[in-house]
């Protein structure tokens, strides 16, 4: 199966989908973005950021949740435009999926419920779960 542009499977090599859990400024999200691009390079491996513009599945009201989507997508395309790697996202039930499918490359459900509610067919990109 390719994913962003690359094979993947159990007869295929290893490769790291990483990123901090939510974007708290664009300094950290483009400095984490390019050390993780320089050791996934260093060791042969594909390699895809992951990072939330918006955690909304957090335990408290109270916690952080991001830097909001307007904002969350300008950072990512900056990674994407700088660091030239694939970009995860998490998704939600009131995410505009138009929006985030100009930068984003694999869309993460952040709930099954979300993934029943969104009608997975008008998806063009690969979504986890």
């Amino acid at each position: 199966m390719k994913l962003c542009n690359f094979n993947i499977g159990l007869n295929e090599p290893l490769f790291l989908i990483s990123g901090p859990c939510v974007i708290e400024s664009e300094e950290l999200v483009l400095e984490t973005a390019g050390k993780l691009k320089e050791i996934t390079q260093k060791l042969g491996m594909n390699f895809i950021f992951k990072t939330s513009f918006d955690k909304a599945n957090r335990t408290s009201h109270k916690s952080f949740r991001g830097l909001g989507m307007e904002r969350g997508l300008e950072i990512l395309a900056k990674v994407k435009k700088h660091i030239q790697v694939p970009i995860l996202t998490d998704i939600h039930e009131d995410t505009p999926i138009d929006e985030v499918a100009s930068i984003v490359d694999v869309y993460k459900p952040q709930r099954f419920y979300v993934a029943r509610r969104i009608s997975l067919k008008k998806f063009v990109k690969p979504v986890t779960s």
